[in-house]
This record gives C-alpha cells, sequence and structure tokens, in this order.
C-alpha cells in the first residue's frame, strides 16, 4: 500500500515584526530525506527530496525565522534507526543536537553511543504511540542522566498531566513536554493544564510553546499563561517540516513567531526562551 504523501511547507514565511535574539534556538524540527528508510509502521511519507535538499530547505526556513541553532527531533516515520537525525546533526555542524527515539530496554552501550553522536534527549510519545513506554523510561532514567540525557513527551496535559506530574518531581532527568502539553482549549483550563502549570513554576519539568497550530487556534493566552508560571522554563520550535498535520493546516512559521513574540513582548522573556533556556538545555557548547 502507498503511504499518503506529507503536505509540502511553506517555500516562505510572513517576516517577523520583532527579531529574535542572537543566538536563538529553534528547538523542535524532523529532519527528512527519501535516501532514509522509512519505519514499516510509517503512516505517511514526507515530500520526495534528499536529506541535503531537505536540509537546504531547512537552512533557508532558519535564516527567515533569525534562528542560528537547532534541537533535531527524530520523527517516527523512522522508527527505531536515528540515523537521518543523527547524520543531519553531523552535517549541520555547531550549535545543532538531536532528541532520539529508543526501545523500552536500550542499553547503556546504545545510549552512550547516541550521546556520543549529538543526542541530547529521547523521546517518549503517548500522542502517536512509540517504541518507548513512561515505565521503560523510569526504568533507563538513572542511566539517561549518567550520559547528559534528559526526556522529552508529547502527552495531553488533560488526559495525561495529573497522574504523571507526581512522579515527574521524583525523576533523576529533566522532562520537556512539548507543544505545550497538546491541551484541547473546549475544555478551559484543566487540571492537567494547573499540573504542567505548577511543574514549570517548581522548575520539575520545562515546555515548548511549539506546533500550537494543531491545537489552540488563539494561543496568546496560553503562552501568556505558560511564561507567568516560570519563563525560564519555557522553549520554543517551529516543527517544520509539519509532518503528520491530521485535521490542521499548514502554518506559517512566521505568523505562528509573531503571534508568540506579540502575546510575550517583554526582552528578558524573548531572550530567555529563544537562547538562554535552550542553551542551558541542550548544552550547544559541549
Amino acid at each position: 500500500m502507498t503511504l499518503p504523501l506529507s503536505a509540502p511547507p511553506p517555500e516562505t514565511l510572513t517576516p517577523l515584526r520583532t527579531a529574535l535574539p542572537a543566538d536563538a534556538v529553534n528547538a523542535h524540527v524532523h529532519p527528512v530525506g527519501d535516501d532514509f528508510p522509512l519505519w514499516d509502521k510509517a503512516v505517511e511519507r514526507p515530500q520526495p527530496g534528499t536529506l541535503d535538499v531537505w536540509l537546504d530547505r531547512f537552512r533557508s526556513h532558519q535564516s527567515a525565522l533569525g534562528c542560528t541553532r537547532a534541537v533535531m527531533v527524530h520523527s517516527i516515520l523512522y522508527g527505531p534507526d536515528n540515523a537521518i537525525t543523527l547524520e543531519a546533526v553531523r552535517r549541520m555542524g555547531p550549535g545543532h543536537v538531536a532528541v532520539v527515539l529508543v526501545r523500552d530496554g536500550a542499553t547503556e552501550d546504545e545510549i552512550a553511543a547516541l550521546a556520543q553522536a549529538g543526542a541530547r534527549a529521547v523521546r517518549l510519545n503517548y500522542v502517536h504511540g512509540g517504541l518507548l513506554s513512561w515505565e521503560g523510561m523510569r526504568s533507563m532514567a538513572p542511566m539517561l542522566a549518567a550520559h547528559g540525557l534528559h526526556v522529552e513527551m508529547l502527552a495531553h496535559s488533560h488526559l495525561h498531566l495529573s497522574e504523571l506530574a507526581p512522579q515527574v518531581a521524583d525523576l533523576p532527568v529533566e522532562v520537556v513536554f512539548d507543544h505545550a502539553a497538546w491541551p484541547d482549549p473546549a475544555l478551559g483550563v484543566t487540571d492537567g493544564q494547573k499540573a504542567l502549570e505548577r511543574l514549570l513554576a517548581e522548575g520539575q519539568a520545562w515546555t515548548k510553546l511549539s506546533a500550537a497550530y494543531r491545537h489552540t487556534p488563539e494561543p496568546g493566552t496560553l503562552f501568556r499563561r505558560l511564561a507567568e508560571a516560570n519563563p525560564e522554563r519555557l522553549l520554543w520550535g517551529s516543527d517544520w517540516p509539519h509532518l503528520m498535520l491530521g485535521a490542521a493546516s499548514m502554518p506559517d512559521a512566521g505568523t505562528e513567531l509573531n503571534t508568540l513574540l506579540d502575546a510575550l513582548p517583554d526582552t528578558a522573556t524573548q531572550n530567555r526562551i529563544f537562547t538562554e533556556n535552550p542553551a542551558r538545555l541542550y548544552r550547544f557548547d559541549s
């Protein structure tokens, strides 16, 4: 069966009304390329083009946004083989690191090799399913910490955070909730949303102000709530090239970023979100 094709990302972006700080980090992008094999459980295939073709497109994306560093997040479309993401980090050079996928029971040798190749985190996916379970992550968390890796999790705040939040504080690794923990705005401020905000306020978790186009049509209020909880625990990423859109419309990252900058106009807060926070978490210079 031929897999459905991902929609093509925009070639041009709306210009930013406010320039990003120096050394700004795009903390959530997905490398793709048809010269690397898709997982046999992939649900769609990216637009045609080799990794080098896509990295050229990504450089244009970064230039339009004013970002000079990035976090390459391995897509579930490529399953447990992290080769494309680690190769993207290698080809992009300094200022680029990886978030990888591992299975339950990954060995210390496997974790050490991933860290050596530029990985800074492993991803746990409660939304699309994946390879790593919560219990599997908990069992390997001390090993991850020993090799300088943290955990990035895709979860729904309204479904998962009330249950998971009490356990996060006990983990020996940092935990990042992608996409503002993917809330359901129709439910208002849920207990899960409040749990996320408590974790941020207490310095026990991070979240990315990314991919709001997937869940929140007018995200300014959400961004302000999270910044009020703790601006020192926020990151941002464009989610390029916007894979597995589902019912969401293809976003314009310039428009998305203007919304965030308008919601959080304070220069010190912007410096934290785009430069200081990601530099601290992802250790770009190490």
